[in-house]
């Protein structure tokens, strides 16, 4: 039961994503088009939400990884969840501000560019985290 339990948990966001990408497809449904603005925003909501907190989200995964974390990570982990923030509102607005332009541009940035932009986001922030701990001998 364990095992079916994870491979649901896994296995239905990317069934919902299909099928929101089915309806939307095949139906006049304007409102799906709303799906990339509301997953930005609830990101966006994750990440500036936890700076109000003592250990942001980021820092807390951080400190499941390392959990003798020294201070100048805490302290890089904590500016990585602002940019992570600024990150995903603009993300949020492009997302929002596509919904009123053509369905090719809608897909287009939200099917292809935005992921793209995500990934390449980590790329360069995991090279910039390995200067770091290089720096800091963390």
């Amino acid at each position: 039961m364990h095992c079916f339990n994870k491979i649901l948990k896994t296995a239905l966001p990317v069934c919902v994503m299909f099928a929101v990408i089915i309806i939307f497809h095949y139906t006049n449904l304007v409102f799906f088009k709303y799906y990339p603005v509301i997953m930005n925003f609830v990101l966006f909501t994750f990440f500036f939400g936890s700076t109000f907190q003592e250990k942001t989200i980021i820092q807390r995964f951080a400190l499941m990884m390392e959990p003798d974390a020294k201070p100048p990570v805490m302290v890089y982990t904590r500016n990585l969840t602002y940019i992570w923030a600024v990150f995903m509102f603009t993300n949020f607005l492009i997302s929002l501000a596509t919904v009123f332009m053509s369905e090719k541009v809608w897909a287009v940035y939200n099917g292809f560019v935005s992921y793209m932009l995500v990934g390449l986001f980590f790329v360069v922030e995991y090279i910039i985290r390995i200067n770091f701990k290089r720096k800091h001998d963390c």
